[in-house]
Order: C-alpha cells, then structure tokens, then sequence
C-alpha cells in the first residue's frame, strides 16, 4: 500500500493509534469496517478477523476494539476534510472516493426528497475498501485475451472482493504500454468511482499506462462516448457495467471499432445470462473473451465467444 501514512490519517487519533499496530500484511488487507458500538473488522487475505487494541488480529468478538460514536463522526470528518458539503453529491451515492483510489462506503439514515436520495445523515457505518495496484498480475491472463496482435473484447466476472479492478487496472496498464508480443495503444478509463486511476486533481495515483486517458468520477455511459468522440481509444475500459445506458454505450463503442474491457458481478457466465440487460450481449457473442475469478485474485476460466474453456494456466494471477 503506498502512502501508508497519508491513508492511517484518515481515522480518528485512537483507531489509528490501534491500526497502526495491525499485525497483517497490508498488501492482502481488503476492507476495514466501522459499526458505532460494535467491534472493529478487517477482511484480510480473504478471510474476516476483529482487531484488538493492541493491533493484533482475532476470530473472537468479544475482545476486538469497539468503535465509539466518536470514533466514527471523527474519522468522517478528516475523510471529507471537516467539509462534508463538499462531498454531498458523492455521499447521496452511498460513499466517497479518497486519494489513492480507497473507496469509503457509508450507511446511516437516508434523507430523501420525494423519490430521490438527497442526502445520508447520522452516519454510524463506514467500509473502507483499499485500492491495491499489483503491477505483473495480469501476466498470465492477458496472451488468452490477444489474438492475431489483436485485444479481445473481454468481460472479467468475479464475485465481490475477488480481485477484478486490480486485474482490470493491470490489463490496462499493459495494454497502454505494451510489451513483448503485443503494441502498446491508446487505451480510454472511464473511472466513475475513482477507483480505477485513484485519480488525485485528475491525476491518476495508480499506473495506468504511458498511453491511457482518464475520465474520473464520470458516468460510464456518458464517459465512453466522449472518449470515442475526443480521445480515439483503441480500447475502452470501465468497471461493473449493468444498466441499460451502460449497455446502449457498449453497443456503440463496437460499432465505432473501439474495443472493450469491462467487469461485472457473478460468479460464472450463467450468472451473467440470468442478467436480462446482458444476455443479449452474451447471445450476440460480443465479447470474445470472458475470464471468471474466484476466490482472492485466481482465475478459475477463460471462455471464448463460443463458450470454450480456452485457459490452461494454474490459476494464479
């Protein structure tokens, strides 16, 4: 994790006095999890452990560090920078983005306005997820997604928490620069969640490539067109697709001859045909390549257009 420092700066003074002292590898660390008056959690390496005071880590409720109300309202308050109207618009979503791409999910009382979400007040749960970049573990998947020097469209399917946006951001990465058997390209990130580029200023902190433009905090749908009409991609990258403007924009990215790197929840390619939206996309054979995660950063299949396990690595990415 870069900027270890800058990140712990995010909590109050007496959980970053506790995390601190974690007693794990923080390159496996996944999510920290924040309930008012219930124990501290960390999703480590796959698994769920309570945190003590001293940092050390524990299968036991009863003697993980129990965050106060204080401990929670004071760590909001540096993660939006004592200005929570700033990140109003990002807070009605349900969480804010942070320097390095670290994405703080938020849950409290809704407040709404007729149908519409305005706002999240009396926030009592906080999920930390941490952006990890693991440059080269996208080595040995990428020669099944190029064919004749050609990028595939691929879609990655993985279950929650299974590694598909450090994949996606590593695909990218090699893309753009290029490498021994395929010539680096023009690739267009549409990052809608900042978590792709972990974008800073519009910078991203993250390495994307020498030749990646950036669209941070946009709209997928809206974001992939512009790219096409200001950019000239050679492939397009966004992550979990789903609604149907999203699907409508892919359409045309094809039709434009861009091709297309994209991500969705599930767990196989059935879960993606029992998505109305997406079934079509599957029938219509547009995407040539599909790799389906599992577990912690493990590719279980590469499928082509025509549902043939193409994959013969060991699993590992």
């Amino acid at each position: 994790m870069k900027n270890q420092e800058d990140f712990f700066n995010i909590f109050s003074v007496n959980l970053r006095a506790v995390l601190k002292k974690l007693n794990v590898d923080l390159e496996e660390l996944q999510e920290i999890r924040m309930r008012v008056d219930c124990p501290l959690i960390v999703m480590w390496a796959g698994a769920e452990y309570f945190v003590q005071p001293t940092g050390e880590v524990t299968r036991e409720c009863s003697r993980g560090y129990v965050v106060s109300r204080r401990d929670l309202l004071e760590t909001v308050e540096y993660i939006a920078d004592y200005s929570l109207y700033a990140f109003e618009d990002e807070i009605r979503h349900g969480f804010l983005t942070i320097q390095g791409g670290h994405r703080i999910g938020i849950a409290g009382k809704i407040v709404t306005d007729g149908e519409k979400i305005r706002s999240v007040k009396h926030i009592s749960f906080l999920n930390i997820r941490i952006s990890h970049q693991k440059k080269g573990c996208a080595d040995h998947v990428l020669p099944y997604l190029i064919k004749d020097g050609e990028f595939r469209h691929t879609l990655l399917i993985s279950p929650p928490r299974c590694g598909k946006t450090t994949l996606l951001r590593d695909i990218i990465r090699q893309l753009s620069n290029g490498n021994a058997y395929y010539a680096g390209c023009t690739v267009g990130v549409v990052d809608e969640r900042s978590e792709i580029g972990g974008a800073y200023m519009g910078v991203p902190q993250n390495d994307l490539g020498i030749r990646t433009d950036l669209l941070d905090c946009c709209p997928k749908a809206e974001g992939m067109m512009m790219l096409v009409r200001a950019m000239s991609p050679g492939v397009i990258a966004v992550d979990e697709i789903g609604d149907y403007r999203d699907i409508r924009a892919i359409e045309s990215v094809i039709h434009c001859g861009c091709k297309l790197l994209a991500t969705v929840h599930g767990a196989s390619i059935d879960d993606v045909k029992r998505k109305p939206l997406l079934q079509r996309l599957v029938q219509e054979r547009i995407f040539e390549r599909y790799v389906i995660l599992h577990k912690m950063g493990r590719v279980k299949e590469i499928f082509d257009e025509r549902g043939t396990d193409i994959y013969g690595g060991d699993g590992a990415c």
